[in-house]
């Protein structure tokens, strides 16, 4: 990979957690801090926050898992069981979690990632304010004394 974060790397989330902290010039408890007290003031630290969490917490899901397929194979004769392939199966969901999370905070973290202009830029649209609704919503102002009939959704007649 061209990140810095290799397949074989062991330490994903240390890496990444280095990384949040640069791009927040401040550690991760601090950064939780901040985003607790005040979670919409910087949407982008607050779901960094949020996919970190959910990155550690996958990473701990994997490490359970391993230890446990770990054990099962240690008291494997040469031919593996079904439990014990079972545990592997969920040793490779927990990998697979784990890895999409990471993917999801190195997005986020990327200013100039796929995809994140046109959000910004549909963000963007959906805040500013608007100067009125875009279509006309009542009917043309007729001046006084007009009768319906000659109301300025029709042409005006000559008056020869």
């Amino acid at each position: 990979m061209t990140d810095g974060i290799s397949d074989e790397s062991a330490d994903v989330v240390g890496v990444l957690t280095e990384r949040i902290e640069a791009r927040f010039d401040m550690g991760m408890d601090q950064l939780k801090a901040a985003v607790a007290a005040a979670p919409t003031a910087n949407p982008d630290a607050t779901d960094v926050v949020k996919w970190h969490g959910l990155l550690v917490e996958a990473q701990s899901v994997l490490e359970r898992a391993e230890d446990d397929l770990l054990a099962a194979l240690e008291t494997q004769p040469s031919e593996v069981d079904d439990p014990t392939m079972g545990l592997a199966h969920r040793v490779n969901a927990a990998v697979t979690t784990r890895d999409g999370r990471a993917m999801v905070v190195r997005w986020l973290l990327d200013p100039d990632a796929p995809g994140k202009k046109d959000l910004a830029a549909q963000r963007l649209a959906r805040l500013r304010p608007r100067s009125g609704p875009a279509v006309q919503t009542s009917a043309p102002h007729r001046p006084a004394g007009t009768p319906a009939s000659a109301s300025a959704w029709r042409p005006a007649r000559s008056a020869r």
